[in-house]
């Protein structure tokens, strides 16, 4: 005779592990069906050309403050070095005023009447009298001159004090510039690092064609230059066309765009600033009609610049990952205004 036991049911601990378990498989099936696509190479293209144009912003920002960080350490030093001077003077006074004070304790401390009456040469005694009227004139106007650069020294001291707070601050921005700076570039390698090497490559030497291919379908035209050391700035630009952008560049190996501007007006014996957020003080604005050869053009809100080349043409050093180039101004970015040197 068969038995017919009833089946054993499952635990209510065993049901509730298998149901979560069920959830969790059908969760992850449903992230992985929605899950972002893996970029294209052309999206990886644009993202990293987007992020090296903001890389190269910051750059402008870095050197900016960095520039200006150096400019108060030497303010600071040179202040630092008026105050010990002025302390210095202070204390030679001081020391002079105490020499006076005792002729005038070893000749004055009788009173002027009984020392006439002890003295046994009235004229000897005029002529010490009339002496030490002059120590009292000299103390007082060394007590005057004390009094005057301690009150100078203060201003200098605070001068300090507040270029010293100044310091801080910009060394603080600096820190912030250089992390957005290196975020910006760690940014684009990782996007980079989505490619094979060979895709890398490939898109390196597109680059560098297109670069190319930009400056061989420049056509300059005749314009006349802004000066001849604006002339000679340019000329001298024109030799470093495919030469690699480099952070911090200054030439010759390689230059950021603020960089190459510094190091062809460098060569025409012109020195300007070293960042666009200053270069663009080094002369006169003009608007784009005024443009001529030699002429520094700024794009994008005064952070890139580049040479005005003639025929609405640019020469400069884009980005990270590009060379020196010539490029149409319409494709750089934002114009700004020009300065021409000088």
């Amino acid at each position: 005779m068969a038995s017919h036991r009833r089946p054993k049911q499952p635990s209510r601990a065993r049901v509730t592990v298998l149901t979560a378990t069920a959830a969790a498989a059908v969760a992850l099936t449903s992230q992985a069906a929605h899950a972002d696509p893996k970029p294209s190479k052309g999206e990886v293209k644009a993202k990293v050309e987007k992020l090296n144009h903001e890389a190269g912003a910051a750059n402008e920002q870095y050197y900016g403050a960095k520039e200006k960080q150096q400019k108060l350490e030497k303010e600071v030093s040179a202040l630092q070095d008026k105050v010990a001077r002025g302390q210095q003077e202070i204390n030679t006074l001081r020391n002079g005023l105490g020499s006076l004070a005792a002729a005038q304790y070893r000749s004055g401390g009788i009173d002027p009447s009984v020392q006439l009456f002890l003295s046994s040469n009235p004229d000897t005694f005029l002529d010490e009298a009339s002496a030490l009227d002059q120590l009292t004139a000299k103390q007082t106007e060394t007590l005057g001159k004390i009094q005057e650069k301690q009150r100078v020294l203060a201003q200098e001291r605070k001068e300090a004090q507040d270029k010293l707070g100044d310091l801080a601050d910009v060394r603080k921005t600096l820190g912030a510039k250089k992390q957005k700076l290196q975020s910006k570039l760690a940014e684009a390698q990782r996007l980079l690092n989505t490619m094979t090497q060979a895709e890398r490559t490939k898109m390196r030497e597109d680059e560098q064609r297109a670069s190319r291919a930009a400056s061989d379908r420049v056509e300059l035209g005749n314009e006349v230059p802004a000066s001849a050391w604006g002339s000679a700035a340019l000329n001298a630009a024109a030799t470093q066309v495919g030469k690699p952008y480099g952070r911090g560049g200054t030439g010759p190996g390689s230059f950021d765009c603020s960089g190459l501007t510094q190091w062809a007006y460098a060569q025409a014996n012109v020195q300007i600033s070293r960042v666009t957020y200053t270069q663009v003080n080094d002369g006169v604005h003009i608007g784009r009609s005024a443009l001529k050869p030699g002429d520094l053009v700024f794009f994008n809100n005064t952070e890139h610049v580049g040479l005005y080349a003639g025929n609405n043409t640019v020469l400069h050093a884009p980005y990270p990952g590009t060379v020196v180039r010539y490029e149409s101004m319409n494709t750089i970015g934002s114009f700004q205004f020009g300065v021409r040197v000088g």
